[in-house]
């Protein structure tokens, strides 16, 4: 019997694995005696993510990509579990190559929609996201209401939930989505054209150059760090909680922080390693296309529903963040 919010001594399909999010659950999955199956095709991921567990007995590397049916098939044979991560994120290069976009989060997500439910798996748990929420004036953000989507990227996630949503009425599935807001942590990739807020700023900042914040920097995000999503995961993966089948949970801190406010933190807490990086400057830049101006979460439903109770707020999670990056970049 699975402890509450704990899964172990199962085996799990984890797509996206060698990815930013998808690797940090593996290692907890792992550390907790499951039996990890990880399906990439190493576009946005890395070996890197992954090299310490190929000689584990426990863990299977598939390389192979979600738009591939058969592919999806093989990874699903004998699974309980699939914690589905693997997506093209990043709503610039949705509007730049929205056809890729939609093919991979589209197409793949319904890929392995099917394959699971081929392959009567227990529980599908998928990687919604908070661009949802579209251009919906409200906050906090709740669950229940949203807006009209503002890029590519924001309409394939949504259509991922319809398609969730109706899997579970038509076929008896259970699937259930976490809406992730602004994740970051360890492993977050500072080199991609594409890179997230976080990850691009330490980068800028420990070679002394300064970031580009597009727009006043008083937009607003909640951001989340990446030891509550695993635990939104595993807590998603084991629920008995009847409400939680078919339907979506936000997965964040529940706190709003503005990009400028949290520039000046950065160059803190990165003084301590190096006190240069306190003479550099931030620069702003225009406004982006597709962006949400302020993003604030209702984690009510989660933590009613399935237990939710985040760990680390954005500037804990950013101590953390930054010690890994810094010894990493350097």
């Amino acid at each position: 019997m699975q402890s509450k919010g704990i899964l172990h001594d199962s085996k799990v399909l984890v797509t996206g694995g060698a990815g930013f999010i998808g690797s940090n659950i593996v290692d907890r999955l792992l550390a907790q005696n499951n039996k990890v199956v990880c399906l990439d095709n190493f576009s946005t991921g890395k070996r890197e993510n992954i090299n310490d567990h190929l000689s584990d007995s426990n863990f299977t590397l598939i390389e192979g990509d979600i738009r591939d049916l058969e592919t999806c098939r093989k990874a699903c044979e004998g699974i309980k579990i699939v914690l589905h991560e693997a997506a093209l994120g990043s709503v610039p290069r949705s509007i730049n190559d929205p056809i890729t976009t939609n093919a991979v989060n589209i197409g793949g997500f319904l890929n392995m929609i099917v394959a699971a439910r081929d392959a009567k798996v227990k529980r599908f748990v998928y990687a919604a996201s908070s661009s949802t929420y579209g251009d919906s004036k409200t906050l906090p953000k709740v669950e229940e209401n949203i807006g009209k989507p503002l890029s590519p990227y924001a309409i394939t996630k949504y259509v991922d939930e319809l398609y969730a949503g109706i899997f579970g009425k038509l076929y008896g599935m259970s699937t259930i989505g976490l809406r992730y807001f602004n994740v970051f942590g360890k492993r977050q990739d500072p080199e991609s054209a594409y890179a997230a807020v976080f990850p691009k700023f330490i980068k800028a900042l420990i070679n002394y150059k300064s970031p580009v914040i597009y727009g006043d920097g008083e937009q607003s995000r909640d951001f989340t760090y990446i030891d509550n999503v695993i635990q939104a995961n595993e807590l998603a993966a084991t629920t008995t909680n009847p409400e939680a089948e078919n339907t979506v949970f936000n997965v964040a801190f529940g706190e709003s922080n503005s990009l400028n406010n949290l520039s000046t933190e950065l160059i803190a807490y990165l003084s301590e390693f190096d006190k240069e990086i306190a003479n550099v400057k931030i620069e702003h830049g225009p406004e982006r296309l597709g962006d949400i101006r302020d993003s604030l979460a209702s984690i009510e439903k989660a933590k009613r529903i399935l237990g939710y109770n985040p760990q680390f707020d954005v500037h804990e999670g950013l101590k953390h963040a930054i010690k890994w990056y810094y010894e990493y970049l350097k």
